[in-house]
């Protein structure tokens, strides 16, 4: 099956490893401006550069060039390396407009793969029609869990009923991701810990913080990355936060100390393909708000050799201790495909900070610093081949 002229993008990994190889995206970006200066019909100039601007932090400029582009097309299909392997799995990943961290992105899991992938960018009212379900192996629900995303999911669980191929992680499993319904669900897990978690106005945060007491770890609905994510120890900071952070509704749950005997903070970044848990990350911190990309990783060599121990012995130790608490995930959240930012507590039970089936995981990272996580990566993109592979009814991928 073609893709017309004008739908095919490099997307968000191949744009992403630019970034992270130091690469000005100014020239990048400025060749798709000719490109859809050029041919208004190439929507795939628009869409790229809209990744592009999102990457540069530019998100209103991003969403509104991204709008155009879905105005012209909402079929894309994600360009192959000339020295990939044949396209052997065609999959249809269902998407929703929006910034990065609204879908889940796998173009990672499958670059360079022999995996044909196609995204179709949903509306809520279904006025654009997707192309026919039978044309793929199977389809992918890529759509995240957000307020925003809530009618898209609806929308896809309608259209999938029935579907005549598998369907990998159903939108309606999907929409049970929010933070409350997560620790809802994981109540009671063996081995799991989840801090109670509630949706408030904003004008109840005080009124909670009085009944429950401090600290509280409080964060704006549908904020990623850590944006308006703070720890609140008194009721003055309390105040100050809701003077200086935007929204009108708020996660909120105790603070747990997760730090380990030796002070530090660890946060580990695991995803689930098929039940079977591979370890992505782990992050090594002074605070107890981790973020790969802020904890020093780069810069300490003893952080990412006690990294590369963990990856080592990720099998027969963590995902051993672990067991009972990764299988009760498996179980509960019911999804093929998703991730878990977690610790541990002092008293060894896993704490579970978000579960997410849009978190990124990549193998972008310098092999020249991380020269242990090539390796570990290709294990994580090959089980996730293999999935798409046994669903479908076909082969194992190369």
């Amino acid at each position: 099956m073609s893709v017309p002229p004008g739908g095919e993008v490099l997307g968000l990994a191949a744009l992403m490893r630019r970034v992270f190889a130091g690469e000005d995206l100014g020239p990048v970006a400025q060749g798709f401006i000719d490109r859809a200066g050029r041919d208004p019909a190439d929507a795939a100039a628009l869409l790229d550069l809209a990744t592009a601007l999102f990457l540069a932090d530019n998100a209103d400029l991003a969403r509104t060039v991204q709008a155009q582009a879905l105005q012209v097309r909402r079929l894309y299909r994600l360009a192959r390396p000339v020295a990939a392997a044949p396209a052997a799995l065609r999959v249809l990943a269902l998407a929703a407009p929006g910034e990065l961290a609204a879908n889940t992105p796998l173009d990672f899991l499958i670059e360079g793969s022999d995996v044909e992938l196609d995204f179709f960018y949903m509306d809520a009212d279904g006025a654009a029609a997707p192309p026919p379900l039978a044309d793929y192996d199977l389809v992918f629900t890529v759509i995240g869990e957000s307020d925003a995303n809530a009618p898209l999911l609806r929308r896809a669980e309608a259209l999938l009923t029935g579907c005549p191929r598998p369907v990998l992680n159903a939108p309606g499993r999907i929409a049970r991701l929010a933070r409350t319904d997560v620790a809802a669900a994981l109540r009671g897990a063996p081995g799991v810990v989840v801090p109670h978690t509630e949706r408030l106005a904003r004008a109840d945060l005080t009124a909670y913080a009085r009944a429950r007491g401090l600290p509280l770890v409080v964060r704006p609905v549908d904020s990623h990355a850590g944006h308006g994510l703070a720890r609140i120890d008194e009721a003055e900071a309390l105040s100050a936060y809701q003077r200086d952070t935007a929204g009108e509704e708020f996660y909120v749950m105790p603070f747990v100390d997760y730090r380990d005997a030796d002070g530090a903070w660890r946060k580990y970044r695991v995803v689930l393909i098929d039940g079977r848990p591979y370890a992505c990350h782990m992050a090594i911190s002074s605070h107890w708000m981790i973020h790969y990309l802020n904890a020093g990783m780069r810069e300490s060599a003893a952080k990412r050799a006690e990294e590369a121990r963990f990856f080592e012995r990720f099998d027969a130790d963590f995902a051993v201790r672990h067991a009972p608490a990764l299988a009760a995930l498996h179980e509960r959240i019911g999804l093929d495909y998703f991730g878990i930012d977690c610790a541990q507590t002092p008293d060894g039970a896993l704490l579970v900070f978000e579960v997410d089936s849009a978190l990124i995981v990549h193998d972008l990272d310098p092999p020249d610093l991380f020269p242990y996580k090539p390796a570990q990566m290709h294990r994580v993109f090959v089980a996730f081949r293999d999935l798409l592979g046994r669903r479908a009814g076909l082969r194992p991928g190369p």
